[in-house]
């Protein structure tokens, strides 16, 4: 799936509890983008292209070296022990970095019809890979369907509860993006601090 789509999908998994605290709701939303770090191998093949020594980082790692539970553990133990609220905190970016590897199952097919299989139980084996045959591809609608139902999940709980994914980076541009939201639709005038 779309970077854009993890990222909705686990700040969707850090807004189930009202009790989390901004830190909190970026660790878990960033455990949801986590196991896509392996794809910044990308910039170094495009570099090294044609070159005598080409960096195949992405084409021999992405999905690979990140997409398997001992990340997973280790995403998890970061956010644990990084949050006040440690057991939530830590259970809840288990379930954003797998709702991550359900997604790339789903829809993260390659243009040339390359099924992307996730080696789970990596580094210690790579006999149990999930791999499913209706995998779509990256640019397929059902992509575009669940990215549009997320768009519009944060749109609604940006106007309710009174922040957005924007508050990750920019409180300024998070108050303006709700601030429009409740002058377009109604609502209170308060901002989570």
């Amino acid at each position: 799936m779309n970077p854009v789509t993890h990222l909705l999908l686990g700040w969707t998994v850090a807004n189930a509890d009202r009790r989390l605290d901004r830190r909190e709701r970026i660790a878990i939303t960033l455990a949801g983008l986590a196991p896509d770090l392996d794809g910044l191998g990308l910039a170094a093949e495009a570099l090294t292209r044609g070159s005598r020594h080409e960096l195949l980082w992405w084409s021999n790692y992405h999905h690979t070296a990140l997409h398997n539970i001992t990340f997973a553990l280790a995403v998890a133990a970061v956010c644990f022990f990084t949050a006040g609220r440690r057991w939530l905190v830590g259970f809840l970016a288990l379930i954003s970095f797998h709702i991550h590897l359900l997604g790339d199952l789903l829809g993260a097919r390659g243009p040339d019809n390359d099924h992307w299989p996730i080696p789970y139980l990596m580094p210690f084996s790579d006999r149990w890979q999930w791999i499913w045959d209706g995998q779509w591809e990256l640019n397929a609608w059902p992509n575009f369907v669940v990215t549009g139902v997320l768009l519009v999940c944060m749109f609604y709980l940006a106007w309710k509860r009174g922040y957005s994914p924007l508050k990750m980076v920019s409180v300024r541009a998070d108050q303006a993006l709700v601030r429009t939201l409740r002058n377009r639709f109604g609502g209170g005038r308060c901002f989570e601090r």
